[in-house]
């Protein structure tokens, strides 16, 4: 079991969550934050930080947002468990069931 983050933080990054992991396990893509599963503890510190409430227990996702299970897991296809996300920098890329979500008008 892992968290994941949710719609709630596309387009918004507030980072809070990356600040409060003590084992460096939230990367940043284009549009959203994503936790790699394989390297999150559980220890819950980024669920209360997050000042739009887009981390869940992955068992507790509500219904609308359960894709975004697969893309935290899916995001790390390619990147696997590096070991950290500082080591990495942000991606300049995002899932497809984030990237294509309609970008929110400028105002």
């Amino acid at each position: 079991m892992t968290y994941v983050i949710a719609q709630p933080c596309v387009d918004l990054k507030d980072k809070a969550c990356v600040d409060e992991c003590p084992v460096d396990c939230i990367y940043e893509g284009a549009r959203k934050l994503y936790i790699n599963p394989d390297e999150c503890v559980d220890c819950g510190a980024c669920e209360p930080v997050c000042p739009v409430e887009a981390i869940y227990f992955e068992d507790d996702l509500p219904d609308g947002w359960t894709d975004f299970r697969r893309a935290d897991t899916e995001f790390f296809a390619d990147l696997g468990a590096p070991g950290g996300a500082a080591g990495v920098g942000p991606a300049d890329r995002d899932h497809p069931v984030v990237a294509e979500l309609p970008v929110p008008a400028s105002s």
